[in-house]
């Protein structure tokens, strides 16, 4: 039998499954409870609403500064308003403008922070701020237990519905809690101006937060002073014993409001919470509102945080249970970054990267987190605003233009500023914002991103993203007929040529370039990067260069990137000449990782990316020693951890599951699901179910046989 037979065959008999079987809605799971696990002396903790976060404790790059402790240390408020701890306005002139609070000096200004560390008081004996026995991470709310003077307390902390924050606290015998804490202040403000008093009425402390700070707006700016982040906005803090005996307020020389009060705990509970608004009245309602409602706003969170993982996430399963918690955990971290301010350039949902660095999404990582939200099943939360927050810049005019028209956006924003770092990546955008379609046929969708955007910004010139410039201008072409610019469509053809012969010119002149063999693009100064692979993203990267730089330079151990795990970022031959402080920091990353096996995907070399994908993710995103999934933003070449401890730096893993080891791609408009089936050898069989178009599609992989399609309303072909 052919090779063209066998196709028809097995996509005859695919299609005649899906037209005669449904899909069965994935089974319920307790993912917040599967996902639950101990972080105490390993991380820090890490909580999520819409616009507040927790961290519970301090670690800086995985170093344990600061323990957690009874009742909440870093909750703070972050809308976006201000990338760090203040809000000066930019002094660069005309497009490159940052804006108003885009702020080089305080990307972590909640560790300076202190807002209600609690000590315990038995029998007249202070016991303070006592580190956990026990903490548990899970999506929904951390729990700590504590044992002090004989006495077991447990607390769970979560963040409600309305963006305030609680802990609920029980003690096994009668105690005594002393809460301690203080107005807004960091290591960069100058002055405080915040005002303090009791609200008898709430039994709540209100602080009008107010002062200055130190920032750093433009780039190439020294420090200047301007409000600071919170400058005008209330801190509401109460709880569910009467604090108005005991409160004992003070002021420092430097103007800052410290307080302290007491509070009895026992078996029954003491609840204890923080809100924070840009008025008082919404600061005390929201305090008071999740301390009347702690218990049942708890079971919510947990529904809620289930219902996203079980009904808007892919369902995956296989045989090996390590990368099922992987796979989920990483989910997690995706959805739990998720904002929507709808402020200013801040008017669409999207995802985040990184609470320890500075929060917002990042134009480099949106290359896959586009793409990863395109997987979700309300696609216009989870999706759109990924791509259409950019916009925003766009229009706007705020850009970086060089010499060849090529018009380049920041790497961050907010609501009124961005980060003046300027890179090409928004062109990888566009393959996203493409697929996004592909797994809606929305065409507004698409005219929203073209028209004021994706046209204006590549008006005069289309950058590369490692040789992605001839697949987004095809795109570009595709985007312009599908909405009725029949002009703009010549427009893309011209701005990058699309012969064949052209195009293979341009990867041939790159090919083994200054002399290095069976590699791509090699720089003159010998800096051997993973990038050659991600060229291989292109659908037109030459095959037999892939495969030769594949077995050259991916599974070599001694020059190559094959290094205690795959891939290192940099070649191992490059080790010794390129070792500054950097260099070493970033041994491996999360990024390079899915650019380089998205690229041997992307090229058919199935089998041999199967394998270091697996190798990858149970190295990278699985700790042996703790035995749960990690998401760091990298390791050292040492294998120390390094960096950010839950990063969405690591979005791109989750599309190497769908699109990568399941083969999974599909379009509405076009009816077709295709799988290409890239199941590791070790593993026995695996499980997708995707929905789409409102309906669950079950694709079942079994070691040996061909995938079984159910209940797809697509005509399918597996190759």
């Amino acid at each position: 039998m052919t090779a063209l037979a066998r196709t028809f065959t097995i996509l005859l008999s695919a299609a005649l499954t899906a037209l005669t079987s449904t899909a069965a809605e994935p089974p319920f799971t307790d993912y917040c409870e599967r996902l639950e696990h101990e972080v105490q002396g390993r991380k820090h903790g890490f909580l999520a609403g819409n616009l507040t976060y927790y961290i519970g404790g301090y670690h800086s790059s995985w170093q344990l500064i600061e323990q957690e402790t009874i009742g909440l240390t870093h909750p703070f408020y972050h809308d976006l308003r201000s990338r760090g701890a203040g809000q000066v306005e930019s002094m660069a002139s005309g497009p490159e403008n940052t804006g108003v609070g885009n702020d080089y000096l305080s990307w972590e200004f909640y560790k300076d922070t202190r807002v209600l560390y609690g000590s315990v008081v038995i029998n007249g004996k202070k016991y303070p701020t006592p580190v956990p026995k026990s903490m548990l991470w899970r999506p929904d709310r951390m729990i700590c237990e504590y044992e002090v003077g004989g006495v077991t307390i447990r607390e769970e902390k979560f963040i409600g519905k309305n963006d305030a924050a609680a802990s609920i606290i029980t003690a096994s015998q009668p105690v005594i809690l002393q809460f301690a804490g203080k107005s807004f202040f960091t290591r960069n403000c100058v002055e405080s101006t915040a005002k303090i008093r009791i609200d008898r009425p709430t039994n709540a402390i209100v602080i009008s937060e107010g002062g200055t700070a130190k920032s750093k707006a433009d780039p190439n700016g020294g420090p200047r002073v301007g409000p600071s982040v919170y400058d005008g906005m209330t801190t509401a803090l109460s709880a569910s014993r009467d604090i108005t005996q005991t409160i004992v307020f003070d002021t420092d020389e430097q103007q800052v409001q410290h307080y302290t009060f007491l509070v009895p705990c026992d078996t029954e509970g003491t609840v204890v919470t923080w809100a924070m608004a840009d008025d008082e009245a919404t600061a005390l309602a929201a305090g008071q509102d999740i301390l009347k409602n702690a218990r049942p706003w708890l079971a919510e969170k947990t529904t809620e945080m289930n219902q996203l993982l079980n009904e808007q996430v892919p369902y995956f399963r296989c045989s090996d249970e390590k990368f099922v918690d992987i796979y989920y955990y990483l989910w997690a971290l995706h959805i739990m970054y998720y904002i929507d301010v709808q402020k200013g350039w801040e008017m669409e949902p999207h995802t985040q990267t990184a609470v320890n660095n500075f929060l917002g999404i990042h134009r480099y990582d949106a290359a896959f987190q586009i793409k990863v939200g395109a997987w979700m099943a309300d696609k216009s939360h989870y999706a759109y605003g990924n791509v259409l927050t950019w916009k925003h810049l766009t229009q706007a005019g705020r850009w970086r233009q060089v010499g060849n028209g090529i018009r380049m956006l920041s790497d961050n924003k907010g609501i009124s500023w961005h980060s003046g770092a300027y890179g090409n990546e928004t062109s990888e955008h566009v393959l996203g914002a493409w697929q996004i379609y592909q797994h809606t046929g929305d065409v507004e969708f698409l005219r929203d991103c073209y028209d004021g955007h994706f046209r204006k910004l590549f008006e005069h010139a289309l950058p590369s993203f490692w040789m992605n410039e001839f697949d987004v201008a095809a795109t570009l072409s595709k985007m312009a007929a599908l909405i009725g610019e029949e002009n703009d469509v010549e427009h893309w053809q011209k701005k990058v040529r699309q012969d064949p012969d052209f195009i293979r010119l341009m990867f041939d002149q790159r090919w083994q370039k200054h002399e290095v063999e069976n590699y791509f693009a090699a720089p003159e100064d010998g800096m051997l990067m993973t990038t050659a692979f991600w060229a291989m993203r292109s659908s037109h990267f030459p095959k037999e260069y892939a495969q030769a730089m594949v077995e050259n330079w991916a599974l070599d151990k001694e020059k190559g990137f094959y290094g205690e795990w795959f891939p290192t970022a940099m070649a191992l031959q490059s080790f010794e000449e390129f070792s500054t402080q950097d260099d070493n920091a970033f041994g491996y990353t999360p990024d390079t990782a899915y650019f380089t096996l998205d690229g041997m995907f992307s090229q058919d070399i199935r089998d041999t990316a199967s394998e270091l994908t697996i190798n990858h993710l149970e190295n990278y995103n699985y700790h042996d020693e703790w035995d749960v999934p990690v998401a760091p933003e990298a390791y050292r070449r040492d294998l120390s951890l390094f960096g950010d401890q839950y990063s969405n730096f690591n979005a791109g893993k989750i599309l190497l599951y769908l699109e990568g080891l399941a083969g999974l791609e599909y379009s509405l408009p076009d009816q077709q699901l295709t799988v290409r089936p890239a199941m590791p050898e070790t593993w026995d069989w695996m499980e997708v179910r995707l929905p789409i178009d409102g309906q669950w599609t079950s694709i079942r992989y079994d070691a040996g046989k061909a995938p079984v399609v159910t209940g797809s309303p697509l005509e399918v072909v597996i190759e």
